[in-house]
């Protein structure tokens, strides 16, 4: 099996990692209670999903 010959740089090193990082999830305001949610996500504060209640929620 093939080993590399010379150490690699730090430099070529980090090019390679410069996609590893990870990101936020994105996030909307949901239009009927106001609070942020992901998108295509029913929301969790009010249940609400395309405008209209898919699941009830209960007080906690």
């Amino acid at each position: 099996m093939p080993n590399p010959k010379r150490r690699h740089s730090k430099t070529r090193r980090d090019k390679r990692r410069t996609h590893d990082a990870i990101s936020l999830p994105q996030v909307v305001e949901c239009p009927s209670c106001h609070e942020k949610r992901q998108p295509h996500r029913v929301c969790p504060a009010c249940g609400h999903y395309d405008g209209r209640e898919v699941v009830k929620v209960g007080e906690a």
